[in-house]
């Protein structure tokens, strides 16, 4: 899996003026809710135009091909995570999976999917 936690700090945010271009240009990523557009982008970004924001969570990114495939992977992660005590959202792409996890756990979250990690290389 070769988890690798990101530098960036990350909110979740509700952006409902779309002339907010700019936020919406540099967000990592982006879901059309029935409420409104919801983002995911940096935190200093969110501050810089004002937004309400959630709690600042990090992101560890999964250095595996995994994508859609990885039947699974999410369910292995997320509830190894849970037991942990660690709140996770988990964003499946095409290529890989990225944990957003609690500023505060992230560190404990990474030495968490190393172990998986390596109990599953090592198997």
């Amino acid at each position: 899996m070769c988890p690798r936690l990101q530098e960036e700090t990350y909110v979740f945010c509700q952006v409902a003026n779309t002339r907010l271009m700019d936020v919406i240009a540099n967000s990592l990523c982006i879901f059309r809710e029935g409420e409104g557009m919801s983002v995911i982008l940096p935190r200093n970004l969110a501050r810089q135009h004002g937004l309400v924001a959630s709690a600042p969570f990090r992101l560890i990114t999964l250095q595996i091909v995994s994508g859609f495939s990885a039947i699974q992977l999410t369910a292995i992660v997320a509830g190894a995570l849970a037991d942990a005590g660690i709140v996770a959202n988990v964003v499946t792409v095409l290529r890989h999976d990225h944990i957003f996890v609690p500023e505060d756990s992230a560190e404990r979250a990474l030495q968490l999917l190393r172990g998986i990690s390596n109990r599953a290389y090592y198997t």
